[in-house]
């Protein structure tokens, strides 16, 4: 029998805080951008269960959870920080695993079909795997138990917060069946909304439709999402995963057109990236700029190397030329990033200054 788990680390970046800030853990934790008294801008990245009592959630403006809940506090992303607890706990993660794939910072599937014989024997190696990531990094976790990523995913959901869910396969279409339309693992935000006016209000809705509606509307994702509601789906585990860019946002206090300003900030940025690309051991090929406008629209311009390399000052100049070309004068920005991506560590073109010692 195919057995896979998701593990994902419950509120991952606020955990993380109240872990070293013990004194947070019974109060409202909000990480984010600064709320600057409710006049802040930028969004909420992950805040506690306590703060989500409020209304507060993830990708919530910052200045509207302010409003929520003035005297929660309010953290700034410690990013190095979060990837530093998420390679200790996903590498003990992967000691359970007989095939390992992590898919975020704060989650991973694993096949532990080699592991056990069954669904009690699955039902106590997560908890075996649970209290292990618990006791030895002090982090809540959820974990969901099935025969394929679907109902894995969809079972951690239902178990949270730092909980275990196990479901059946032959159990799963029922599982699903009451949960609105838009909760079902790959459906996004966009694709909820049409099948909603196409009539499917819960996944229930959805494993009764005619398939061929459903692909003859979203072509063979259609077949996909029909699968999927029917408790159906992938249990394939891709190992080796592989980080696939690094990359960093700034939104700024108030929309701006001085370029000054904006270089500094992708200077800013490209130093924080530095510092990620060698502890990693990185090198890079493609150079991502990304602008959003004052009406929330956003570009993104690229350009490739043509070869690896591990010198960030080429990130900085390809960052600042895009930004010229791109960005007319006057012209007012909400946010910059800069994102680099084909990663390898294979070793990249070497620096003038790599020969100097």
């Amino acid at each position: 029998m195919k057995i896979i788990m998701l593990i994902d680390m419950d509120y991952f970046f606020a955990a993380c805080e109240e872990l070293r800030h013990p004194e947070l853990r019974e109060k409202p934790v909000v990480v984010g951008a600064d709320p600057k008294g409710g006049k802040g801008r930028g969004v909420v990245s992950t805040c506690n269960y306590l703060a989500r009592r409020y209304g507060i959630h993830s990708a919530m403006p910052i200045s509207m959870a302010y409003r929520l809940k003035p005297d929660a506090v309010f953290l700034p992303v410690d990013y190095e920080y979060y990837e530093e607890m998420s390679r200790k706990v996903m590498q003990r993660v992967k000691e359970f695993a007989t095939r390992f794939e992590q898919v975020s910072v704060d989650e991973a599937f694993i096949d532990v079909s080699g592991k056990v014989d069954g669904y009690d024997s699955a039902l106590s190696y997560a908890k075996e795997l649970k209290e292990s990531v618990t006791k030895s990094y002090g982090l809540p976790c959820s974990v969901g138990v099935s025969t394929n990523r679907v109902l894995a995913k969809m079972a951690c959901e239902a178990g949270k917060p730092d909980g275990i869910m196990l479901v059946k396969e032959e159990d799963g279409a029922k599982f699903l069946a009451k949960m609105p339309v838009g909760k079902l693992y790959g459906v996004g935000k966009k694709t909820g909304e049409k099948l909603q006016g196409m009539g499917y209000k819960s996944i229930g809705d959805l494993a009764r439709a005619n398939p061929v509606n459903l692909v003859s509307e979203f072509g063979s994702y259609g077949a996909e999402i029909y699968r999927s509601a029917n408790g159906k789906g992938d249990d394939s585990v891709v190992e080796n995963y592989e980080v696939k860019s690094i990359g960093r946002e700034r939104t700024f206090q108030e929309d701006t057109s001085d370029r000054d300003e904006i270089r500094r900030q992708i200077i800013s940025i490209c130093k924080e990236i530095k510092t990620e690309i060698e502890k990693q051991g990185f090198s890079f090929k493609t150079i991502t700029l990304k602008i959003r406008y004052p009406d929330f629209t956003e570009q993104l311009r690229g350009k490739s190397l043509g070869h690896y390399s591990n010198d960030i000052s080429q990130v900085e100049d390809v960052a600042i030329r895009l930004f010229e070309r791109y960005v007319e004068h006057g012209e007012r920005i909400r946010k910059i990033g800069v994102r680099i991506s084909s990663l390898s560590k294979k070793g990249g073109q070497m620096r003038m200054s790599d020969f100097a010692n």
